[in-house]
């Protein structure tokens, strides 16, 4: 099957194994999928990394199973393994808190389980090994006292458990509805949804971006009809459609073409603008966004991104940001780049926080890095809102959305 036609990874469900070495997770992972996904080894440690593999878990759906390294593992290495675990947790939606059969509920289990609380995210508990060691009934109450949780009794060597595992696991899934449809309040049925999408170098081969088809899947969804353009045909397409369209959408890089193109009665803003609001906080990100008038020349800019790809020669995020804001602030900038999982841990050495649209990582991982920014008192804002900003049009691109809108009149 085509990468185009499978669930993005940041739409799926993320779930995420946690426990001690050899504690059984990376079993357990293929004894739920009953496919040979991790590794598994009777040497403790086996699992350096975190290792995420998308799938089907039926009836459930779409997922992403996250197997992690030990929480009790050792060591200069084995510490830094950890703290990756730890990571994991700021995208997880659902926890599996595996304990070893033989050695029970220990102060690794109690400490990942407080962690687990504190970022409220959804756990299930698991004694595994049931076919190695007996666990008595007064050990399992023992054990779910300390924890205060609930403990289903597995073997993923032999399968037992794992269909009652399979059912809590569908029980205790949040919602499908974790994040607000990139369309939601913006459309109706059989509305014209107009997407100006440029094809130029920096476009993938073959294919469009991943907000781009969301776009538009959920016209679709929504029995709207999805008009897809390129900027240099903006125009006449909108005189000769017929009907007024309910909203135009732009990749931001667009933005200016596309305003002037667009007449002024017709709703206008931006694939970036939509992520903001679909995987993060739009009204945080538009403070961020008044924050631009306030850099200095020789202020520190960090520019962030939840993946890594190849750079183009006039490429968004380390060639075009910096020059709009340089010429923004009327002179030169210090940036710093940074890309991929987990977060810089020095974000106070920064006056401004420049995000990626955030299209390759779940809402809750946006959250997490937009709560870790608001902590420390430093704006942030996303690449579409930056974009409309510097351009003189945000108040235009923020139309659709009035309680944004409302935060640049304040």
């Amino acid at each position: 099957m085509s990468n185009m036609n499978t669930t993005p990874t940041s739409s799926r469900l993320h779930i995420a194994i946690f426990g001690r070495r050899n504690a059984g997770k990376s079993s357990l992972i293929n004894a739920l999928t009953n496919q040979p996904i991790a590794l598994v080894s009777d040497v403790p440690g086996t699992t350096t990394d975190p290792v995420s593999k998308a799938m089907e878990l039926l009836p459930l759906g779409p997922v992403v199973i996250i197997d992690t390294a030990g929480i009790d593992d050792e060591g200069t290495l084995g510490k830094m393994r950890v703290e990756k675990t730890y990571e994991v947790l700021n995208r997880t939606e659902l926890a599996v808190l595996v304990i070893d059969g033989q050695t029970g509920v220990t102060d690794f289990e109690l400490d990942i389980m407080q962690r687990i609380r504190e970022k409220n995210i959804a756990v299930i508990g698991v004694i595994n090994k049931s076919d190695i060691y007996e666990v008595t009934g007064v050990q399992q109450q023992e054990w779910e006292k300390k924890l205060n949780l609930n403990l289903i009794k597995v073997s993923a060597r032999t399968g037992n458990g794992i269909e009652a595992l399979k059912k809590a696991i569908i029980q205790a899934a949040p919602s499908d509805e974790r994040e607000m449809s990139l369309l939601s309040g913006l459309i109706n049925p059989g509305d014209f949804v107009v997407m100006v999408v440029p094809i130029d170098k920096a476009a993938p081969k073959g294919r469009l971006i991943l907000p781009q088809q969301q776009v538009i899947r959920e016209t679709l969804e929504h029995d709207a009809i999805a008009i897809v353009t390129k900027e240099y045909e903006l125009r006449e397409t909108l005189e000769y459609l017929g009907k007024k369209p309910a909203i135009v959408i732009t990749d931001s890089q667009a933005f200016l073409k596309v305003a002037a193109d667009t007449p002024r009665d017709i709703p206008l803003t931006s694939f970036s603008i939509l992520m903001a609001r679909h995987k993060g906080d739009l009204i945080e990100l538009t403070k961020g966004a008044k924050a631009i008038q306030s850099l200095s020349p020789g202020d520190k800019v960090l520019i962030a991104e939840a993946c890594t790809h190849h750079r183009q020669s006039d490429d968004i995020g380390t060639v075009k940001i910096p020059r709009w804001l340089r010429q923004t602030v009327g002179g030169e900038l210090q940036f710093e780049w940074f890309s991929g999982t987990g977060f810089p841990n020095n974000l106070q050495d920064f006056k401004l926080i420049v995000h990626c649209g955030a299209c390759m990582i779940n809402r809750r991982e946006m959250m997490h890095r937009l709560a870790l920014a608001k902590e420390q008192n430093i704006p942030i804002v996303n690449y579409g809102v930056l974009i409309a900003c510097v351009h003189g049009i945000l108040p235009r691109a923020l139309e659709p959305f009035p309680a944004a809108r409302m935060v640049l009149e304040d």
